[in-house]
């Protein structure tokens, strides 16, 4: 999105009032700065770098994967499954939907030092 086509929509947020004129000020001085791509950038490139891992996976790695990515304990992203699966199977259906959107890792085996 361009510079100009951010603070058109801005702009837009703030006539319909959702912001207000001092939230309108802040995010402008922001875009303007140039502080919000790298954010964006951010996002976009561990959102990139989503895998399913092979190395704690206990069925297909998809929690092992968003553990890694977001910082979070594998143990919540697990629980919050078993959850979201007790609430008519929403759980199971939202895990095999990301196991087959998100790609595996290319775990290698490196040599040890040993030999």
């Amino acid at each position: 999105m361009s510079l100009s086509d951010e603070l058109e929509r801005l702009s837009g947020l703030h006539a319909r009032g959702v912001l207000t004129d001092d939230e309108f000020a802040r995010a402008k001085e922001l875009v303007l700065s140039g502080s919000v791509r790298p954010i964006a950038r951010e996002f976009q490139t561990s959102l990139n770098s989503l895998r399913r891992s092979r190395r704690d996976a206990y069925l297909g790695g998809v929690c092992t994967g968003l553990s890694e990515i977001t910082g979070l304990p594998v143990w919540i992203w697990r629980a919050a499954f078993v959850i979201l699966a007790a609430s008519f199977g929403v759980g199971i259906v939202l895990y095999l939907v990301l196991w087959l959107l998100i790609p595996p890792d290319s775990l290698v085996e490196r040599p040890s030092a040993d030999g």
